[in-house]
């Protein structure tokens, strides 16, 4: 098998565990018109990856994620992500960012066409809820809320990032 595959090594008996397995996958969604998507693409105990899309313009709310690491990169698109202290980056295709636990952000889809993004997370420090997301007041912030400026996607029709 080649070393890209191997998943697991002796146990405390010395013997291999061959029941842990990869997963494949494929990154292709629907693109939007208007509002978000979030698109499962593979999930493990302690590593997650979604397919983001907004619309063009879409955008979020300043939050951070007090108990996960995750990362962005832009597929498709142009934004522009915007820190706590007015920090500001804008971002195309292939570049990204990395956010630790805790850190700050929000962004903007700034390109015409639909913002395509890679997200891929994982738990920090065993600190509890990965999916927990803070305001900058340090109370909650529901994803599909109006206070994180969540609007229900609209599909375009045969139209896929792929």
């Amino acid at each position: 098998m080649p070393d890209d595959l191997k998943t697991a090594g002796p146990n405390a008996a010395g013997a291999v565990d061959t029941s842990i397995k990869p997963s494949f996958f494929r990154l292709r969604t629907q693109l939007l018109d208007d509002g978000r998507s979030n698109t499962p693409i593979a999930e493990t105990e302690n590593m997650w990856a979604r397919l983001k899309v907004y619309a063009s313009g879409g955008e979020n709310t300043l939050h951070a994620h007090p108990n996960e690491d995750h990362m962005f990169i832009i597929l498709a698109g142009e934004a522009t992500f915007y820190g706590p202290q007015g920090e500001e980056k804008p971002l195309g295709r292939n570049e990204g960012i990395m956010l630790p636990a805790g850190s700050f952000y929000h962004f903007h889809a700034t390109s015409a066409e639909p913002l395509v993004l890679l997200r891929v997370g994982c738990g920090a420090n065993d600190r509890g809820d990965h999916l927990k997301r803070i305001a900058i007041d340090g109370g909650p912030l529901p994803g599909k809320s109006k206070a994180n400026k969540w609007k229900a996607p609209v599909y375009r029709a045969g139209a896929y990032y792929e």
